[in-house]
């Protein structure tokens, strides 16, 4: 391992607020035991480190992968697993609806689009607060605390006999899943430089894909299996068990594996600890679209002419496609440096696919199902810009504001959206899939906005450095300055 450490210290007015100073300071890349202890906010640690040592540390390329592979190993796949989760835990619903559900609970008229959209109304009550949480609380403990929580309601759907009980678990799980998006968010940002950051963010998301994939397979499973064979309890009931259980499971796996920060990151030595913070200075921010995936892709499917089991089956290249487009999309938008324009030719894809299935005659199932695949592209923008939050948006209360402002918009699209496919619509659902052809054109508008505004912020904050009398605070990059105020802050774009 190899760094060079340089003498800096803090403006005065940073400085004066600093901890008092441990009785035995310790130099060169390694942090007091008492910092480690007692720090949970890593902005905070590092500024104490720095203060107190004078130093900061700069990082050869070999010890910056080196520390990237160790973080992407611990962090990357419980991300996944939990995402995935996340996004099948929407689905099960979905799957439930052609397992008997509706017969079983007693679901009438729109009592099944209320239930999707319950969900978003518990998401949107408790998305402002639980960014709140996340920001005063221990990141890592306060995520998994509702990852457990989400299992344990899920798993109680299956006891679910009436309409009003299957109102109340659904924004219950609202509630508890609020966190997961604007969390995931947060430790990318946290752990990630912004280069990194796009690729990681498409990765743990692109586990939506996955997880349709997964779901679909398993719930085909369980649907045969109940339709050929006695069971105690329906298969509706199965799929929730299983999912909410298996929630609980990763909940606690992922207790012990997220920490908070940095600093207690039981998987990093001591040293690794500060290098693993110091690597992300380049981020500038201290530490610390109208997009809707309705509960209604089963019943779409089964409307092109297929039979409820083969929904289920048909569904999953859906899944395939999303991976690939996120991870490919990710990928690709960090390497070029442009994310936005990456994820403008996903939504270009989704809307040449809804148009076909609503412009495809009935009869033509393999070429409508063809344009459901390509609609699965959609998610793109919208990771695109769950990333660029993590990336442009500096200021930690500023980001946690801002990420649930998007997420706001996120809930009342989902709220909408399962009331556009009305019943008296089916078959084909068409004025359903107007307002989601409409809403992508609008997701494309917003896009180019934000592109054109980004370059411009980006060419004037230029302008300001070159001033002759402008100066560079020291260790600028950890203050808690927002994206606006500081003038060495890039937008990416």
């Amino acid at each position: 391992m190899s760094y060079e450490v340089k003498q800096t210290g803090f403006p005065p007015e940073v400085e004066k607020n600093l901890p008092a100073p441990s009785e035995n300071p310790v130099r060169h890349g390694s942090v007091s035991e008492d910092v480690l202890k007692h720090s949970h906010d890593a902005d905070e640690a590092m500024k104490a480190f720095a203060g107190h040592t004078g130093e900061i540390i700069e990082i050869d390329e070999a010890t910056n992968k080196r520390l990237l592979r160790i973080i992407d190993f611990n962090l990357i796949p419980i991300m996944c697993v939990v995402y995935g989760l996340n996004y099948l835990d929407k689905t099960t619903l979905s799957y439930a609806s052609i397992m008997g559900l509706k017969k079983d609970v007693g679901l009438v008229g729109n009592d099944y689009q209320w239930l999707g959209s319950m969900f978003y109304f518990g998401y949107i009550a408790w998305e402002y607060p639980t960014n709140r949480l996340l920001q005063r609380l221990p990141i890592g403990k306060y995520s998994a605390a509702c990852v457990i929580a989400w299992g344990l309601v899920l798993s109680c759907f299956a006891a679910v006999n009436s309409f009003a009980g299957a109102v109340a678990i659904r924004f219950m799980l609202g509630v508890c899943e609020a966190a997961v998006t604007p969390g995931f968010a947060l430790i990318t940002s946290q752990w990630y430089t912004r280069k990194e950051q796009g690729a990681r963010t498409g990765i743990w998301f692109s586990f939506n894909g996955w997880a349709q994939i997964f779901g679909g397979l398993v719930a085909y499973g369980i649907a045969k299996g109940t339709a050929n064979h006695q069971t105690s309890i329906a298969g509706w009931k199965i799929v929730f068990l299983l999912t909410g259980l298996l929630t609980v499971v990763v909940g606690i796996i992922f207790l012990f594996t997220v920490p908070d920060n940095q600093l207690n990151a039981r998987w990093l030595s001591k040293e690794d600890r500060i290098l693993a913070l110091e690597r992300i200075r380049i981020n500038q921010q201290g530490v610390g679209n109208k997009h809707f995936k309705c509960n209604f892709f089963s019943q779409l499917i089964t409307s092109f002419g297929y039979t409820a089991e083969q929904s289920l089956l048909y569904g999953t290249p859906g899944g395939a496609v999303e991976v690939i487009t996120l991870i490919v999309g990710g990928w690709l938008g960090d390497r070029i440096g442009n994310r936005i324009l990456v994820a403008s030719f996903g939504m270009v894809a989704s809307i040449i696919g809804m148009v076909l299935i609503v412009g495809l005659p009935l009869d033509n199932n393999k070429g409508r199902l063809g344009g459901y695949y390509m609609t699965q592209a959609s998610a793109m923008p919208f990771v695109a810009f769950l990333s660029l939050i993590s990336s442009n948006i500096a200021g930690y209360t500023k980001k946690t504001t801002v990420a649930a402002i998007y997420l706001i918009g996120y809930c009342i699209g989902n709220i909408i959206g399962p009331q556009t496919f009305r019943p008296k619509d089916a078959p084909r659902y068409v004025p359903a899939e107007i307002v989601i052809i409409c809403c992508w054109a609008v997701c494309l508008g917003i896009m180019a906005f934000i592109y054109v505004w980004s370059r411009r912020q980006n060419t004037l904050k230029a302008k300001i450095r070159a001033q002759p009398d402008y100066t560079k605070l020291e260790n600028q990059e950890f203050l808690d300055l927002t994206d606006r105020e500081n003038a060495e802050f890039v937008y990416s774009l």
